[in-house]
């Protein structure tokens, strides 16, 4: 049985200045504690629709709703994972993954704690005190993943996130978003070019038509990443057929 939607895009349509219309009368339901992932041909709509969701710009027509609630603007239920990192570039890791909590007025001591064990989890343990500067595009990322997990929302945004690393690197990038989630009963909606990365990670697929963005077909990978070994699942008959059936639609884009 699906699970209870936690955002609802209700006859979502935006038109930028110069009358592009990105997207047109989107409607959709997106489930709980699931990863869903939005993909679709170059300049369909997939950022503008999760900016739409993540309040940081208004649709010109149509309402999202989190969790039973109208969305505004930001809110702290939702966090964004940005394609290129947005972090504060005089400010060291530890003070940019507990930057969110710094914003929300929380003691240093204990916005540290709680950014540190954030730190931990995504690997750059000892990197505490380096800035943006000295690190890798890689390092960068997962800084922004760090400060995502940091504010502990039930909602993270994720747009092309591992899209400036070299392969190997998002390949790992990909089992260890994998393996958090296990452990963390978080709702992700996902952006991506690939048709691989979107069903080797995703639960739910929502393919977006050419521009003007509009929900051409949902698809569900149904493959078991509980207990399935990573390396497993692109060998898995359900992604290999998942990824020839998302092909064989998109290529009539291209």
């Amino acid at each position: 049985m699906p699970a209870d939607p936690i955002i609802e895009v209700k006859a979502v349509s935006k038109t930028y200045e110069g009358s592009v219309e990105a997207l047109a009368g989107i409607d959709l339901a997106l489930p709980q504690g699931m990863l869903s992932t939005l993909l679709g041909p170059s300049g369909c709509g997939k950022t503008t629709l999760l900016k739409i969701i993540a309040g940081l710009i208004p649709p010109s027509q149509g309402e999202i709703w989190v969790k039973g609630q109208k969305v505004d603007g930001p809110g702290p239920e939702r966090a964004f994972v940005f394609q290129d990192f947005a972090l504060l570039p005089w400010g060291s890791v530890l003070r940019n993954v507990a930057f969110g909590l710094e914003l929300r007025g929380m003691a240093k001591d204990q916005r540290e704690q709680i950014a540190r064990k954030h730190i931990d989890e995504v690997g750059l343990k000892s990197f505490e005190s380096s800035y943006p500067h000295q690190l890798s595009g890689g390092m960068r990322q997962r800084v922004g993943l760090a400060r995502a997990l940091t504010v502990d929302a039930d909602i993270i945004l994720m747009d092309e996130p591992f899209s400036s690393v070299d392969e190997q690197t998002r390949r790992k990038f990909q089992e260890e978003l994998l393996d958090l989630l296990k452990h963390k009963k978080k709702t992700v909606i996902f952006v991506t070019h690939s048709i691989e990365e979107a069903v080797y990670l995703s639960d739910r697929i929502v393919l977006l038509s050419p521009r003007p963005g509009k929900v051409s077909q949902i698809i569900e990978p149904n493959i078991d990443r509980q207990d399935e070994n990573p390396d497993e699942i692109r060998r898995d008959k359900n992604y290999l057929d998942t990824v020839d059936q998302i092909w064989q639609i998109l290529k009539k884009y291209v």
